[in-house]
């Protein structure tokens, strides 16, 4: 027992004094340089999709077969003399698309139709070396953000698996008596290009705010509308690989009326082609219907997830899914026009763009509900 008596001329200061309590993690400074992460991850975003549209064209082109050989290294060199473009030009003619579309096509003719496969795949090269000097640089700098890691090599992983995916599209399409790459390669090859793009546009939202306050929105998160964005984007995506299959077949430049189809509901024989599963990769109606009614069905689901987001208290929340039904209204008016214009490159290529547009707005809008921002009385987010 302390028996010690204090003094009553004892300064209250000299008391000891609690320490105060130490931050947890929502107080802790944040770490790795996460704006400098962003932009770089935003300047990537922006490569993908100038490398969608710049593939987009090539296909319009009728380019992509131009290059028939995969060299990642050596194939970033043109041709440099005439003998080096006329040994190109030499392996081209050995090709189906050559022998049966294009026999007769001048060495003039088939430099145009080079230089668009050319810069394709050199804008690839580009892409894997912004990747590389950025996660390199960042990682010697100790300015990752913790736990961003492993989704930074992600990155660039599905990356360089989207060349090799390229490679394999493009071979199929000098086999036999192909006349273009396959379509099901297509819609593989652009699929993983939208996953990159989600992926990237996703991390730019995440990082676009601290930890701290990531972890306070994910409390008041919006549950049953963040899984009809979900669902929402899920479709957005299945729409996206139908317009590939269209692409492949260059479906969208025929049957162009509209709503029917050659007067119809359904297309001319839709299972004409034996086996039966072939039509749906190969058949120009059938394609182009599923596409069609895919684009219905995504319109329908979008107006009903707009009119629950109306319900949601937060305006920023009603904001973007109202974006999102905006950008669904045109993207639809798009694809009726380019359908009607049998598919004229500018109109095909805007179409595209405009699939990108609607892709990062309904995954914008499903982040507003997953990670809602805070809102004053007066309906001001901070």
């Amino acid at each position: 027992m302390n028996t010690k008596k204090r003094s009553i001329f004892e300064e209250v200061g000299e008391t000891s004094r609690p320490q105060a309590p130490k931050g947890g993690m929502i107080d802790a400074r944040p770490r790795g340089a996460r704006r400098a992460v962003r932009i770089w991850m935003m300047v990537l975003f922006a490569l993908v999709v100038l490398m969608i549209a710049v593939g987009g064209l090539t296909r319009l082109t009728d380019s992509g077969l131009s290059i028939t050989e995969w060299a990642p290294v050596t194939g970033a060199i043109p041709p440099l003399s005439d003998a080096d473009w006329q040994a190109e030009f030499d392996l081209y003619r050995q090709i189906p698309e050559y022998q049966l579309q294009n026999s007769g096509m001048s060495l003039a003719e088939f430099k145009s139709i080079y230089w668009w496969e050319w810069g394709h795949r050199q804008l690839g090269r580009v892409i894997g070396l912004v990747w590389a000097l950025g996660f390199v640089g960042f990682l010697v700098t100790r300015n990752i953000p913790p736990g961003w890691t492993g989704r930074l090599i992600a990155v660039g992983a599905l990356g360089g698996l989207q060349g090799a995916i390229g490679w394999w599209m493009v071979s199929s399409g000098m086999e036999g008596e192909a006349l273009d790459v396959a379509s099901y390669r297509l819609a593989t090859h652009l699929g993983l290009a939208f996953v990159i793009l989600g992926l990237l546009a996703w991390w730019v939202f995440l990082l676009g705010r601290s930890d701290a306050q990531l972890m306070q929105a994910r409390r008041t998160r919006e549950r049953r509308l963040m899984g009809l964005a979900g669902w929402l984007a899920g479709l957005v995506f299945v729409q996206i690989i139908l317009g590939a299959l269209v692409a492949g077949i260059d479906a969208g430049r025929g049957y162009t009326d509209w709503p029917l189809m050659a007067g119809g509901i359904l297309p001319p024989q839709p299972f004409e082609v034996t086996p039966l599963w072939r039509n749906f990769f190969e058949n120009d109606g059938l394609v182009q219907f599923m596409h069609r009614t895919g684009g219905y069905i995504v319109l329908a689901f979008g107006i009903f997830v707009f009119l629950r987001a109306r319900k949601s208290p937060l305006g920023a929340t009603r904001g973007a899914f109202g974006v999102v039904l905006g950008m669904l209204l045109v993207q639809m008016l798009l694809g009726i026009v380019t359908v009607m214009h049998s598919a004229p490159w500018p109109l095909a290529i805007l179409h595209q763009i405009g699939a990108v547009a609607l892709w990062v707005l309904v995954l914008r809008a499903r982040h507003q509900t997953a990670y809602p921002r805070t809102q004053s009385v007066r309906g001001n987010t901070a």
